[in-house]
């Protein structure tokens, strides 16, 4: 964010964003983390006994549960990375911007998605282009 960004939108609420954005980055790496030791738990299981998902009975739910955590796992990657983007809009002073409308999405948006890109009604409308810069 600019130093001018940062005026127009007020030192503490530049920093409370920052702060937002942070806690919620911090909090996706530890569950990406978690993710990934219950996926190598999976994988590990399963190299201990010879699986055969087609045949075996249990095959089908460890084949599920191994993509599901992989799913998820992907999630959060995809989290992370609208966060650091999220961060550099904050950086150049774009943050809290819509951008479907260019207006500003309401603050209580942004304290539930902080990573949210859209006021709640270009949200809620069908996918359309970006407004311009």
């Amino acid at each position: 964010m600019t130093q001018a960004g940062r005026d127009e939108q007020g030192p503490s609420a530049f920093a409370t964003a920052r702060a937002r954005l942070a806690a919620d980055r911090a909090d996706t790496l530890a569950r990406a983390a978690a993710l990934g030791r219950d996926f190598d738990g999976i994988v590990a299981a399963n190299a201990l006994v010879a699986v055969d998902d087609e045949h075996d009975p249990e095959g089908g739910s460890t084949a599920f549960e191994r993509a599901h955590v992989a799913t998820l796992m992907a999630r959060a990657r995809e989290h992370l990375e609208e966060l650091d983007r999220a961060l550099e809009r904050l950086e150049q002073g774009l943050y809290g911007r819509c951008e479907g409308c260019g207006g500003t999405i309401p603050p209580e948006r942004l304290e539930i998605r902080p990573a949210a890109t859209t006021c709640v009604r270009c949200a809620s409308e069908p996918h359309r282009p970006p407004h311009p810069a």
